[in-house]
């Protein structure tokens, strides 16, 4: 079977659902908490007006999350992920794997300023990283390895149940 991208077979990675018992949904909360006071404060700058909470809340998630943009591919017996984490270094990410679903989380570290220097301007993203991605097919957790290299995370899952392939040979009849 030939490499296919998930988005080419699935219709692209679904974004996570969560429900109670799932193993990211403490982090996703505290993430969700995070943009939730930041759209708090966006609707008070602009007065309490009332009508702009979509607009607030997609903004708070810009200034909070940064998306990682992600390429999955399956093939027979893994599936590969390849996700852009630019200017983030190995002991910045953290990857958590579940039987079928994958979570990247990282945090730059805030580069400070200098003696005597103040930021007047900064058009400088968010620092936190949070994707959480629904996998096409079970993996094993134990068997799961992530590199590292010019910003490119990559995340190799072995799949449940993908054995050695065995040769079936015919053996002669006896009499």
């Amino acid at each position: 079977m030939k490499e296919q991208t998930a988005a080419n077979t699935a219709g692209g990675p679904e974004i996570f659902k969560f429900a109670p018992g799932d193993p990211f949904l403490e982090l996703a909360e505290e993430i969700e908490g995070l943009v939730a006071r930041r759209a708090h404060e966006l609707f008070e700058a602009r007065g309490c007006v009332h009508g702009f909470d979509r607009e607030d809340w997609r903004r708070a998630q810009e200034e909070i999350v940064v998306n990682v943009p992600v390429d999955v591919i399956e093939t027979e017996t893994e599936i590969i992920v390849r996700g852009d984490v630019p200017g983030l270094g190995e002991n910045d990410l953290e990857v958590r794997v579940a039987p079928r679903a994958l979570c990247i989380t990282g945090k730059r570290q805030a580069a400070s300023n200098q003696e005597g220097e103040q930021t007047v301007y900064s058009e400088r993203r968010s620092d936190q990283v949070f994707r959480v991605l629904e996998l096409p097919s079970e993996i094993d957790p134990d068997r799961a390895g992530a590199t590292l290299e010019n910003g490119i995370l990559e995340i190799k899952l072995l799949k449940v149940g993908t054995g050695k392939r065995i040769p079936v040979r015919a053996r002669a009849a006896s009499a």
